[in-house]
């Protein structure tokens, strides 16, 4: 297989392809000649016990509707819902998922020394045109009996889905695999995310550094900074995630597959003028 072909591959496509029983090659060799990370493919679901699964869920539940509250209140709503859980396991779990309150704090923690942190360019920013502002960010994505991460590249001026993906790791070989896909289709003159590890790694910023593309990232604590693609989080849990309950990771791939194709090229948004993400973003759409 050609080079060029295989670069025209989505990450899913990839693992597609990967024969464990191959009496040739190994995952390994396979991995490499696919341009795919072995920890990309080993997304396997996280193994979990029932009711750490069902606090998480409720976590998130409760997180889409009040994203303003830290740690103490969801632990308040949670014991409210009859989940008797402690601050700190509450705690620590907002940080597997990756969600903090919004709102401004004290920066306390000091970052990887290696790990730029990059400013936010956003603010006042006029965003008048397809492919000025893409966003990246990764949530929890919860699933009978287990969970996932999900990640997804959106264009800030028609909230058009580039690239997305799942995986069990929100490692950065991962977030690379996706934001390289997003590139093969486009290119952006900025792209935001936050402060998380993955996103300020050497490895996803030499990408963008390497296309020459501004980087912007979110004041610690500020979701809002990323506003559009914490509105989509809302809309994909609540119109497929939370409906649907998928029980497996191909049942979950096929059923994401089906919503962002909807999400894209069907949903209508007001602030769209009632027309699709892909009208305005290929440049057919005109606010009424």
């Amino acid at each position: 297989m050609g080079k060029k072909k295989v670069g025209s591959l989505t990450v899913t496509e990839k693992r597609s392809m990967i024969c464990a029983e191959d009496p040739v090659l190994s995952i390994a060799r396979q991995c490499e000649v696919l341009d795919l990370a072995r920890s990309t493919y080993y997304y396997e679901p996280l193994p979990v016990d029932a009711w750490t699964l069902a606090v998480m869920s409720a976590i998130d539940e409760i997180y889409m509707q009040y994203p303003f509250y830290g740690s103490p209140k969801i632990t308040r709503a949670l014991r409210e819902r009859d989940m008797l859980v402690n601050h700190k396991r509450v705690a620590r779990l907002m940080r597997v998922m990756g969600i903090e309150a919004i709102y401004q704090k004290p920066r306390t923690s000091v970052p990887d020394p290696e790990h730029r942190i990059y400013p936010y360019l956003l603010r006042g920013l006029p965003i008048v045109r397809p492919d000025q502002v893409w966003s990246a960010d990764i949530t929890f994505v919860r699933m009978r009996g287990c969970w996932m991460y999900l990640m997804a590249v959106i264009d800030w001026y028609s909230r058009y889905v580039i690239a997305w993906d799942v995986s069990n790791t929100a490692d950065a070989a991962f977030c690379c695999d996706v934001l390289e896909r997003a590139l093969a289709t486009g290119m952006p003159e900025i792209f935001n995310t936050d402060q998380g590890a993955t996103f300020t790694s050497l490895a996803f910023t030499g990408i963008l550094n390497d296309h020459e593309i501004k980087i912007s990232m979110d004041g610690r604590g500020r979701a809002l900074d990323n506003v559009f693609i914490e509105r989509l989080w809302r809309s994909v849990k609540y119109e497929d995630i939370y409906l649907k309950d998928y029980d497996t990771v191909q049942a979950l791939l096929a059923g994401l597959a089906q919503y962002f194709a909807f999400f894209n090229n069907k949903r209508f948004h007001q602030n769209l003028g009632y027309q699709t993400p892909a009208m305005w973003y290929h440049g057919q759409g005109l606010v009424a």
